[in-house]
């Protein structure tokens, strides 16, 4: 059976400036494992932690520039492009634009923090 999900839960961010992550599907706000939806608002200047995560990832870029620095160089995904992130790799995420970016990340499986190993 179909389920609506009516509203996002509100999942605390990591990084130097306050994010805003509204997680629609996931293990927080719909009990989902396979896979998270959520969509992200982030300030101008945000860096987050790098990571070796043990899930894929899929941001679709709504606004603004997210920008993805890993072991291989760096790319500028601006809105209306994708950036793919394989389990496994180094990876770290910012909006480097004064105007920050808005983008929607799904994770498969579903986001964990005990699976995301964040740099210390």
């Amino acid at each position: 059976m179909a389920i609506l999900v009516a509203q996002p839960s509100i999942i605390q961010a990591a990084g130097n400036k306050p994010k805003v992550i509204e997680e629609f599907i996931g293990r927080v706000n719909s009990k989902t494992t396979e896979a998270s939806v959520a969509r992200m608002n982030s300030p101008g200047g945000w860096i987050e932690p790098g990571q070796t995560p043990e899930f894929d990832e899929f941001n679709l870029v709504l606004r603004g520039t997210l920008r993805a620095r890993t072991r291989a160089g760096t790319i500028d995904a601006r809105a209306g492009q994708a950036i793919i992130a394989p389990r496994g790799e180094w990876i770290e995420y910012s909006t480097p634009e004064a105007d920050g970016a808005g983008y929607v990340s799904i994770c498969v499986p579903a986001f964990s923090p005990d699976a995301v190993h964040r740099d210390a």
